[in-house]
């Protein structure tokens, strides 16, 4: 719970820090916050792996949580900011905003040696309007450009933040791939309270999500950024707290597979443990690098990607045969298949989120709501309807109408392209320029929530049973690269919903919107289409599958608010 509370209240602030505090462009922003997300899913990969042949899963967890730690504190060191200074007729001026945030209470505003004043755009952007002209020396409008105005970032403070995303990077890597493991290493198989178990761990998931995307988002934006990243800090100390002071309830189960092994020299001096602990300092190195140049990550995970298809492919040509290839391939798509509903799924963080704040009415109840709240939809409507739907699906199986893993996920596919045509729909309700009601918000998230009840609880499951045993490890890598290439592809698709800023805040809202119902039109669309193609080849998968897809039963670990579970065992035999 604590984890969650940190990670996703942090992530909720994030791409509006970025964008505003650091005054980096929105295609900057959401290519750094896609390349984040991405390395936090292969990540886990390697911290899965150092525990299961050397660490432990106890002693990753708590490393991951000290690195964690570490990176949410770092967040809280925010500096002074950057900024951004306007070049009028030899004279300079910084362009800046009265608060954090979007909205009727944030103004853009201009600052001069002499005083300050309130600062408007009209005609596309081009026309810069002062409210008070003799208070800063300048004419009531004027035209402005792009070349006009440039930025001073403090460079410590940026590279504390790309070191303090690296930390987190890192740390979610040792502590997220193990911490679903140990909860499964509590109960013996056939242990009547395991489903209990995970139902309490998957709550607690879900309930750190929707508390931190509260209480982080309004205090972030309400009275500071370092405040907000803060409580975040603070969350994940609670957590690793937590973790040591009651480890001793796990009995062992948790420990390293060969305590004498971890003891044998490997460096010099350096042990097997430490040379674990120093791959996670290599970790945050190279996310660090990764985070600070976002464009060239498409460049690695989209290779890794290629050749890992090839070799999931001639696996299963060359080294299986009669069923099992045919689950093997079943188990292949599925792990392609998330691609398409991840992809759209994780703008929630970044275009979505950024659209929330500039885009929307967001006054409910005589309160104008901060965007990063919002962000706890998804968790509270997983609380609502997740028993619901899997009543339902209990319900059509006894009357033998319950639909095929491949048809869930094609209807996951379905849904999330069908939440952005909604709130496309809202956009066009409200006019050229006018702000979206907020209530095609809770429409989009109650929508992608349904999808991700739908695709997610079975997605683990389906891949640890249709792959052979002897490469459900090899398998499961893939699909958390994959997640990780779709968190990437995320960026690149909120990219395109860029929108031009000056210090912060929009100069041309018609022109955000026009763009954002562009993009997000065209990928709905997208979405809808290839998830009637899935529903189309859905017989045929389900045929590849065997008799596996009868057995398949979705476990509420798989979930979790803002994508897949890291339970690297989760319905496993």
């Amino acid at each position: 719970m604590w984890e969650r509370f940190s990670y996703y209240g942090m992530r909720g602030l994030l791409i509006i820090y970025l964008t505003q505090h650091f005054l980096f462009s929105d295609q900057q922003s959401t290519l750094i916050y896609g390349a984040y997300t991405a390395l936090v899913y292969v990540m886990t990969i390697i911290g899965g792996t150092l525990a299961d042949r050397y660490l432990g899963q106890r002693k990753a967890v708590t490393f991951g949580a000290i690195l964690l730690v570490l990176g949410h504190g770092m967040m809280a060191l925010e500096g002074s900011g950057s900024r951004e200074i306007l070049t009028y007729e030899g004279a300079e001026y910084e362009i800046t905003q009265d608060g954090r945030g979007s909205g009727a209470n944030v103004n853009s505003i201009i600052v001069s040696e002499s005083g300050q004043s309130i600062i408007t755009y009209s005609d596309g952007g081009t026309t810069a309007n002062v409210a008070d002209p003799a208070a800063v020396g300048l004419p009531a409008s004027f035209e402005i450009s792009g070349d006009m105005t440039r930025i001073e970032q403090e460079a410590l403070y940026v590279n504390i933040l790309y070191l303090a995303l690296a930390l987190i990077i890192a740390g979610v890597g040792f502590l997220k791939a193990n911490i679903s493991t140990i909860v499964g290493t509590l109960y013996g198989l056939g242990d009547t309270r395991r489903d209990s178990g995970f139902t309490l761990f998957y709550m607690g998931i879900n309930l750190g999500s929707f508390l931190s995307s509260i209480t982080v988002g309004i205090i972030g934006i309400v009275y500071g950024w370092k405040w907000g990243f803060g409580l975040a800090g603070i969350g994940m100390l609670a957590g690793l707290l937590t973790f040591l002071f009651f480890q001793h309830w796990l009995e062992g189960r948790a420990d390293p597979p060969d305590a004498e092994k971890l003891k044998k020299k490997v460096f010099g001096p350096l042990n097997v443990e430490w040379a674990c602990y120093l791959a996670g300092l290599a970790i945050i190195g190279i996310s660090m690098l990764a985070v600070m140049n976002p464009q060239y990550m498409g460049g690695v995970l989209g290779p890794l990607g290629i050749i890992m298809l090839v070799f999931l492919v001639g696996y299963a040509f060359m080294k299986t045969h009669g069923q099992e290839r045919g689950q093997m391939f079943a188990a292949i798509y599925f792990v392609l298949a998330q691609i398409p509903f991840w992809a759209l799924f994780e703008q929630a963080g970044s275009s979505l989120n950024l659209f929330t704040d500039r885009l929307v009415d967001r006054s409910m109840f005589g309160w104008e709501v901060p965007a990063p709240v919002f962000q706890a939809l998804n968790a509270g409507f997983i609380f609502i309807f997740a028993p619901l739907v899997a009543w339902l699906w209990i319900f059509l199986a006894k009357r033998r109408m319950n639909p095929s893993t491949p048809v869930k996920f094609a209807g996951g596919v379905f849904l999330v392209g069908l939440g952005f045509l909604a709130l496309v729909l809202g956009m066009n309700v409200s006019g050229t320029a006018g702000m979206t009601a907020v209530y095609f918000i809770f429409l989009i998230y109650w929508v992608h929530t349904m999808g991700e009840l739908m695709l997610s609880p079975v997605g683990l499951s389906a891949v640890t049973k249709l792959a052979p045993a002897r490469v459900v490890g090899m398998t499961m890598g893939a699909w958390f690269l994959y997640s990780g290439l779709s968190n990437f592809l995320a960026g690149i698709i909120a990219s395109t919903t860029g929108a031009e800023t000056i210090g912060g805040q929009l100069t041309d809202v018609a022109a955000a919107k026009a763009t954002y119902s562009a993009v997000y039109t065209q990928v709905g669309l997208i979405a809808m289409g290839i998830a009637l193609f899935m529903l189309l080849i859905s017989p045929i998968i389900k045929k590849l599958m065997g008799n596996a897809d009868g057995t398949l039963e979705p476990h509420p670990e798989d979930t979790e608010a803002g994508g897949p579970s890291m339970d690297r065992t989760s319905g496993a035999p």
